[in-house]
């Protein structure tokens, strides 16, 4: 059977995310994605690992569902992401990996490890200062089931590859423990052929995830991984596959579902708050400083891939995996309508889509990947417009230009090249409200940290006070005495 996975999931109990990301919400949108296996996300946080352990049962070694579930093919697994911020070679470091469990006593037994370490109770995703190589040999103390894969490998800010923290090669990175290392997650802004650039990732298998911050199916499952599995797989069956370099078994790791890289939040060079964003030779010139306001540059994931690239773009290695290239589906129906991706009439048309779509005189239910993928243009146009059926199968085709994202921007679809210049002004809009919703929340921090400062002020000025009492007690005493 075909298991299509999103093994980098965050809940409600994360910074940044969806107050509703819950398990009930993740099965019910994972299943009109089309997705069977999901990451349960964040399960060292004590109240969601409380949660998982009420709502969940065990149906094969490592494998959960919902309990009294009505969609028992949609399964779980035990999944976290942790933040790893540390100095290594006078430099500072910021890593984050990906860790899966194969049961709720290893993760209480890496809860307990942490804890040694700093708090888990304020995040789902905590930050430790620990270096990679030490929290890898860590871990497999603990259980050599345990699988760590470097999150969103490329990403500038807190990544293996980092163009602002990271390293140049995984071996700098995790040291003597390289060799545990069996998987990368590619991340928005970079794709397959990207990393087959660099002759040092062929030994190392490209998984892709959407590490969404909500349950959305706009987000959820936007990147996925393909695996080919017995009916009653485990948790040790897909560890296997991921552990697997060889594809030579008909089980194992299939392929990946990726979004076009320039749909990224961080694909080139460039600076938001400026919305100025540049090729690889422009920001070289500018010696990747803003001409604008003369900071540093983001330097995007095209970048930093060009930089540590090994072979000429176009090369394959040896095992290389097919991949599937695709926008998800409410993006495209957004772009065709011109409206928000949430929009109530976006959302309609993507619930005709996946819920109402004719075959054969008969009305079935499919999923989006089903609809990205394969179903034919006629069955697409029983159930909807023929621009989002032309988009549909532009997108399948990978016709769809993408105006790169950069720094922290997402790309824009470009469905039509006469509107070029209004989709960069609403990208400029967005640049504008993101700069905004930046500094307001700088302020905020400021804020925050001058009214601890007087607290802390105030706690010394108390202490002083009853300092100077307790002396002025005590030198009575003396004189008394």
């Amino acid at each position: 059977m075909k298991v299509f996975a999103d093994l980098h999931i965050h809940s409600k109990y994360a910074r940044a995310c969806s107050k509703d990301s819950n398990l009930e919400n993740l099965e019910k949108h994972s299943l009109t994605k089309g997705l069977n296996l999901l990451g349960t996300g964040d399960f060292t946080h004590p109240k969601w690992q409380q949660e998982l352990k009420q709502q969940l049962d065990e149906i094969h070694p490592g494998i959960f569902t919902l309990k009294n579930t009505k969609t028992p093919n949609i399964n779980f697994m035990l999944q976290t992401e942790i933040s790893l911020v540390y100095s290594q070679d006078g430099k500072g470091r910021r890593v984050h990996n990906i860790i899966l469990a194969p049961s709720f006593e290893v993760v209480e037994q890496i809860t307990e490890t942490l804890l040694k370490f700093g708090r888990v109770d304020y995040d789902g995703r905590p930050i430790f200062k620990i270096p990679c190589p030490d929290f890898v040999e860590m871990f497999r103390k603990i259980s050599p089931d345990i699988e760590i894969i470097p999150a969103h490998c490329w990403t500038p800010w807190f990544s293996l590859f980092g163009s602002n923290s990271g390293f140049n090669t995984v071996k700098d990175c995790f040291q003597d423990q390289t060799k545990y290392i069996n998987a990368l997650e590619t991340g928005l802004s970079s794709d397959p052929p990207m990393n087959w650039r660099l002759k040092q990732l062929d030994k190392i298998n490209l998984v892709s995830f959407s590490d969404p911050h909500s349950f959305w199916p706009w987000r959820l499952g936007r990147e996925a991984t393909i695996f080919e599995m017995k009916e009653k797989y485990t948790y040790h069956d897909i560890i296997a596959a991921i552990r697997d370099h060889e594809h030579d078994n008909k089980f194992g790791l299939k392929g990946t579902i990726e979004v076009d890289p320039n749909y990224g939040k961080y694909h080139t060079d460039g600076h938001r708050n400026c919305n100025l964003s540049f090729t690889q030779e422009q920001s070289k010139k500018l010696n990747h400083i803003c001409p604008n306001c003369k900071q540093q540059l983001t330097i995007g994931v095209l970048s930093r891939v060009e930089e540590l690239a090994d072979r000429s773009e176009g090369e394959k290695p040896k095992n290389a995996l097919p991949y599937y290239s695709l926008l998800p589906l409410a993006e495209i129906i957004a772009a065709v309508l011109d409206k928000p991706v949430a929009n109530k009439k976006v959302l309609e048309e993507y619930y005709k889509l996946v819920n109402k779509t004719k075959i054969e005189s008969k009305t079935e239910s499919k999923t989006e990947f089903t609809i990205l993928i394969d179903t034919p243009e006629e069955e697409l146009l029983q159930t909807t417009t023929k621009e989002i059926t032309t988009a549909i199968l532009r997108n399948r085709a990978g016709n769809i230009e993408v105006i790169p994202g950069f720094d922290g921007l997402y790309g824009i679809p470009v469905l039509n090249e006469q509107k070029r210049d209004y989709y960069l002004e609403k990208r400029r809009e967005a640049a504008i409200k993101e700069a905004a919703k930046e500094e307001k929340l700088s302020q905020k921090k400021e804020l925050e940290k001058q009214e601890k400062l007087k607290q802390k002020q105030e706690k010394k000025n108390i202490k002083q006070k009853e300092d100077q009492k307790k002396n002025g007690i005590q030198d009575g005493l003396d004189s008394w005495y």
